[in-house]
């Protein structure tokens, strides 16, 4: 008995590394993207860097979640760690942003499968009594990851290089995968059923044309060229597609028979729309603070750090109040604190002092910091073991939808806002394109050359399109703050005498 419990422990550990590595993946790589770009070129397609590894991962999560639930949990892991690694090997050796992109991708791959599973997993394996503490250990690791990455990239990419920030990944997934391969003992029972292809090829197809057309829409193409009325006419044919699929599939890559159910509907928008606008702080307050502040990638990260010490104290508190209160009301919490922060990072400008962005970055931490813990418990409430891959992966690929088309459309705004603000400063007739370029101000050395006068008018665009882009952000979060109100009352119910039940059916 004693060694089963010490090989579940180990088993923990293998899941909690894997997460550490995946969720430490956008932070470590958002506080060396100054330096990337500086290094590889192509602002223009930074977003592809992020968007590409978010479209893989929304790709594989909901797939790997219901191969999981067919033929079981722990091949499909140690199949996403395998490829993960490799696309961050992969990664180190990009000699141009495009590149870069592409092994992202295939990092995505496997990140589709570590997130989902691994919460699956501690769903599979612990009673509901157990469950709320180690859905908060693992919400905390979700925020020291936070944490961990930018310092961690910040450090690597000033006195190692930045190809470093993904070789990292190497050792930690290595001993993951040792763990789990030894001592995860799965049951090996599963319902066989047919995986919906079609369902999942239309829907990644439709969500790709909507991001080619939206990135390259009034920026290399015009608005009404055959191109991008091409991408979304294609857009809403699989869309289309995909929705007939789904409503004769006998098992649908996103069950909309879950959907039924109030608590897992109102979860997974929630995951949508905090994903969407949190992804904005994570990509451009390095940015932002880089170009805008000055300095080297280990400013912007250490100016991550108090948005994720936010998220770590959120992430556990939201763990602990599942047992003492429902979860509307933890994420009614939750939305207030978010919104807030989100506000007040749409009024940045080049004199907000540091001692503010701390204080902004804080309150979006803490506000979205519940949401890693408490989602994942309320999108699996009511679920049996055989659905509990699907239902996890399908609100997983909700928040990584809101993410890509985040990233995506915030994107568009950024630049769109930062090239008007440069005309605006410049005159519409100036050639802004010989220090237009915002990376040309993210190197301390580029900066030292470029006049005074000159940077201050670049600073204040890029900081001016920043701020814009938060804006909208608030969109999303108050959307966000709308649902929860939409949320039932539920709640997880420990019952001493029958721990098989937790909390009450709708």
């Amino acid at each position: 008995m004693h060694s089963k419990e010490s090989n579940l422990k180990l088993v923990v550990v293998g899941l909690l590394l894997g997460i550490l590595m995946s969720a430490m993946d956008n932070t470590i790589v958002a506080a060396a993207m100054g330096t990337i770009v500086s290094d590889l070129g192509g602002l223009d397609k930074i977003v592809w860097v992020t968007s590409a590894y978010m479209v893989m991962v929304m790709a594989g999560t909901p797939i790997f979640g219901k191969l999981s639930d067919m033929y079981g949990r722990k091949r499909f892991f140690i199949f996403g760690l395998i490829v993960f690694l490799a696309g961050s090997a992969l990664c180190g050796t990009s000699t141009t942003i495009t590149q870069l992109a592409i092994y992202r991708a295939i990092q995505g791959i496997g990140g589709g499968a570590l997130m989902p599973i691994a919460f699956t997993i501690v769903f599979d394996i612990y009673p509901p009594e157990k469950r709320g503490k180690l859905t908060g250990l693992f919400g905390a690791v979700f925020g020291i990851s936070s944490v961990l990455g930018p310092l961690l990239g910040a450090y690597i990419t000033d006195y190692a290089g930045w190809q470093w920030v993904f070789y990292i990944n190497l050792p930690i997934g290595v001993v993951a995968f040792i763990l789990i391969m030894m001592f995860y003992k799965e049951s090996v029972t599963h319902s066989k059923q047919r995986i919906d292809w079609g369902g999942a090829f239309t829907l990644v197809g439709a969500i790709i044309c909507l991001m080619f057309a939206l990135e390259l829409g009034g920026n290399q193409y015009a608005w009404d060229s055959a191109v991008i009325l091409g991408l979304f006419g294609g857009f809403a044919v699989l869309l289309v597609a995909f929705l007939l699929i789904e409503r004769v599939a006998p098992e649908a890559v996103i069950s909309f028979s879950m959907f039924r159910k109030r608590l897992f509907a109102t979860s997974s928008l929630l995951a949508f729309f905090y994903g969407s606008a949190f992804i904005v702080a994570t990509v451009y307050i390095p940015i932002y603070v880089q170009g805008v502040f000055g300095g080297s990638a280990t400013n912007s990260g250490l100016i991550l750090m108090p948005m994720m010490i936010g998220s770590v104290i959120g992430s556990q508190a939201g763990g602990l109040l599942t047992t003492k209160t429902s979860f509307r009301n933890i994420m009614l919490l939750s939305a207030v604190f978010f919104v807030a922060g989100v506000f007040s990072l749409s009024t940045l400008s080049p004199d907000t002092s540091r001692l503010m962005l701390n204080v902004f970055m804080a309150l979006t931490g803490f506000g979205v910091g519940f949401s890693f813990s408490v989602l994942s418990m309320s999108s699996i409430h009511n679920f049996e073991m055989r659905q509990r891959g699907s239902a996890t992966s399908t609100s997983t690929f909700m928040r990584s939808l809101g993410m890509t088309l985040g990233i995506t459309i915030f994107g568009i705004i950024q630049r769109n806002s930062f090239t008007n603000q440069l005309s605006d400063a410049f005159g519409s007739n100036a050639d802004t394109s010989a220090f237009g370029n915002p990376r040309a101000a993210l190197t301390p050395e580029a900066r030292a050359q470029i006049p005074a006068p000159v940077l201050e008018k670049i600073t204040n665009a890029l900081s001016g399109s920043v701020a814009h882009t938060f804006l909208w952000a608030l969109v999303p979060a108050v959307l966000a703050f709308v649902f929860v109100l939409l949320m039932p009352g539920d709640r997880l119910t420990i019952h001493r005498k029958a721990p098989q039940q937790a909390g009450r059916q709708e």
